[in-house]
């Protein structure tokens, strides 16, 4: 085993570990539990590595930096997410490789993604991104959309030609009243998402927790969990 194949899987087993013990706390099942690991930054060698060692879920957040390194694995057994901010230009090319974008915050980007999506012959699961620095108005300083808002959009989804309405996703919030409080955060976004599933009950995924506070979202009901320097090291500083 190369010395990075070795190292990737340490570091993935301890991820792991950290699943499960938290879903035993939770009284969850880890199967529940989906590990997206989030490439950016590191090459496409990396991926292949992952691929080896059983991971099936990876994530991009630069369409720029996705799209290249998709196709060099388009061999490989993978579920590619999108997690970033997402520009409407960029998403023609964003459906041809990902299966699910965890980032859906606004209808302009709803309507890109349908019209990509039908042109391609694809059908893409759609993650609403809630922003929780603010429970109304406009969007949240890493984009998404406020709690008020999510009714509505997810009309939006459901009714969208090439897409499905997978459920939400958050990021834990630099600012606001969840500013500091990851966990409360997230239990914000299970209450959101329970009434999300009122309506539409097959919109049950709940995509929240990061390197840093993955126990918390777990805590709170995350179904996946985004997962990227405990598996892959300290993101390359990018120029």
């Amino acid at each position: 085993m190369t010395d990075r194949k070795a190292e990737l899987a340490a570091n993935l087993a301890r991820v792991e570990e950290r699943i499960t013990r938290a879903c035993v706390t939770a009284g969850r099942d880890p199967k529940d539990v989906t590990l997206v690991v989030v490439t950016k930054t590191y090459p496409a060698d990396d991926v292949r590595l992952l691929a080896e060692l059983g991971v099936r879920h990876v994530a991009e957040n630069r369409d720029q930096e996705a799209a290249p390194k998709a196709a060099a694995c388009a061999d490989l057994p993978l579920t590619w997410h999108f997690v970033g901010q997402l520009q409407t230009n960029k998403a023609r090319s964003v459906v041809r490789y990902a299966d699910f974008v965890h980032s859906v915050d606004r209808p302009r980007l709803v309507a890109a993604l349908s019209a990509a999506a039908e042109r391609e012959g694809r059908r893409i699961g759609c993650f609403l991104q809630v922003a929780l620095d603010r429970e109304a108005g406009a969007a949240g300083q890493r984009g998404g959309v406020a709690p008020d808002g999510v009714g509505e959009l997810a009309r939006e989804v459901a009714a969208a030609p090439g897409l499905w309405l997978a459920g939400v996703m958050t990021v834990a919030p630099l600012s606001g009243p969840y500013a500091g409080r990851p966990g409360d955060a997230f239990e914000r976004l299970r209450e959101i998402s329970t009434g999300l599933r009122a309506n539409d009950p097959a919109a049950n995924m709940v995509s929240a927790g990061m390197s840093a506070d993955l126990e918390e979202a777990v805590a709170a009901g995350a179904t996946h969990v985004r997962i990227g320097s405990a598996v892959l090291g300290v993101r390359p500083r990018l120029r």
